[in-house]
């Protein structure tokens, strides 16, 4: 499982995202951005984060260290916005959060110049998940201290919200044309043949074994959390086997 530590303290909302993550300290004396459990999109936003962002880490991609925050709702109880007293009462356990990057900035692709190389390895790692929130109007990646990162992997893994019909996922094809490195020239073929290889069962069980089991529990359809992590691995093989998925640019 992640590196887990306890919130001792609750600073401030973050309205930047619709399901209001927080700035949360913690034990270890760090500071999260943490997204909660009783958010609109619950759990399954938590286990998105978790594999695509663990999995973009695997492959080399810089990602924030993400950990497990044991959240105490008392913790939240001075906070004076109905909204946030709402959510905060209803995420006792436990929350996912990532590292916070002090004095980070937003990425502008105009003004922070990334190589072709690094452009096309993002761009497969989107298409492999189905990241559709990484385009122009919000790229979801920061520069810190002069590199970039990427964050916010909640809106991957769509399919897990229809089990039922993921099959049907595993070769739809991702559509590329609003994605933010799209100008860089990403060179698509090179990311293929460097991380496709690399996408095997035995990384898939590693990172999925991330996922704390009180987020997979009691999944519809399924007898058991190992089922659930199965049907992640076996949907991800499938879908990296096909290809049927890669954008033609820079193809």
């Amino acid at each position: 499982m992640l590196r887990e530590v306890s919130a001792t303290r609750y600073v401030l909302p973050l309205r930047e995202g619709g399901s209001l993550p927080g700035l949360v300290e913690a034990d270890d004396l760090g500071m999260y951005v943490v997204k909660f459990l009783g958010a609109g999109q619950g759990r399954k936003t938590l286990v998105a984060e978790v594999v695509s962002g663990e999995l973009g880490r695997a492959l080399g991609l810089p990602v924030p260290e993400l950990v497990v925050v044991d959240f105490d709702a008392v913790i939240g109880r001075g906070e004076p916005d109905p909204e946030v007293q709402e959510l905060l009462k209803a995420s006792g356990g436990l929350n996912l959060g990532m590292d916070f990057l002090p004095g980070s900035l937003g990425f502008d692709p105009v003004a922070f110049e990334v190589d072709s190389g690094f452009a096309g390895r993002v761009l497969w790692f989107d298409a492999l998940v189905g990241n559709v929130d990484r385009t122009w109007r919000n790229p979801n990646m920061l520069v810190w201290h002069g590199a970039p990162y990427l964050i916010d992997h909640g809106a991957t893994l769509i399919f897990q919200h229809n089990w039922r019909g993921s099959s049907g996922a595993v070769a739809r094809a991702y559509d590329a044309s609003d994605h933010v490195l799209l100008s860089a020239g990403p060179d698509l073929a090179a990311a293929d043949a460097e991380l496709a290889p690399l996408v095997t069962e035995e990384l898939l069980w590693e990172v999925v074994a991330l996922v704390p089991d009180e987020w997979l529990v009691d999944e519809p359809g399924f007898g058991s959390v190992r089922e659930v992590r199965a049907a992640f691995v076996e949907h991800v093989l499938a879908r990296v086997a096909g290809r049927g998925w890669l954008p033609e640019v820079g193809r």
